[in-house]
């Protein structure tokens, strides 16, 4: 089982939303709706540049915005970190199950470190942070580096994702993709299977997806 995390297990693209306005604030303006939209899934380089052009300030150095989100965010995982409707009880079954699991997320190793007291360190026999790989979401990298740490085929691994992004990225790997939108709708894709929520969804259903796949060329 391959989990992504920002408005997957979590509700943190709430969290995502305070500090990005702040930073926008921060600069003199406002993030319009079509950038916040925009940066769900990416990478925190990708995002930065996403806020930068949007406000009109394309020569801010990325790396000292991304500093400031960096620390915001983690002071708002510390204090307001909640999950998802039904990702919990999901994840609790899987390890029961003793599935192999990872965490694939686009955020960087010190706020997954912090989330992780949320999710728990021992939910996951792989980590996979978005400052860990050379490319990041939408490129199957990730995907493919979790599967390879699990020692399990990728066509073998179940992706749950919540964002265009992600999902490209899982699809691209070649696992199965389980897509649960939270802050923004997502198209029908070929090959994604989507739901409300996570709410209901039992090893049964994942069991089910992996079966429906057609057979790779």
């Amino acid at each position: 089982m391959l989990f992504d995390m920002d408005g997957t297990l979590v509700d943190s693209e709430k969290l995502w939303d305070v500090a990005l306005q702040e930073l926008a604030e921060e600069y003199g303006g406002t993030l319009s709706d079509a950038a916040r939209r925009a940066i769900i899934g990416t990478s925190m380089a990708a995002s930065m540049q996403i806020v930068h052009d949007d406000l009109g300030q394309p020569e801010r150095d990325p790396e000292a915005s991304a500093a400031w989100i960096n620390a915001r965010i983690l002071e708002l995982f510390r204090t307001g970190l909640r999950w998802r409707p039904g990702a919990l009880a999901l994840l609790t079954a899987v390890r029961a199950a003793g599935i192999p699991t990872a965490l694939v997320t686009s955020s960087g190793r010190p706020l997954v470190e912090v989330a992780l007291d949320t999710l728990g360190r021992d939910s996951f026999d792989a980590v996979v942070c978005g400052d860990e790989v050379d490319a990041a979401k939408p490129h199957p990298e990730p995907y493919l580096t979790a599967a390879r740490l699990l020692d399990v085929p990728i066509e073998r691994c179940v992706a749950i994702e919540d964002s265009a992004t992600g999902v490209a990225s899982a699809l691209a790997a070649g696992a199965a993709v389980l897509a649960v939108p939270a802050e923004v709708p997502l198209p029908a894709t070929e090959g994604v299977h989507q739901l409300a929520s996570l709410t209901g969804v039992d090893l049964e259903l994942l069991a089910a997806l992996l079966g429906q796949r057609p057979a790779r060329r």
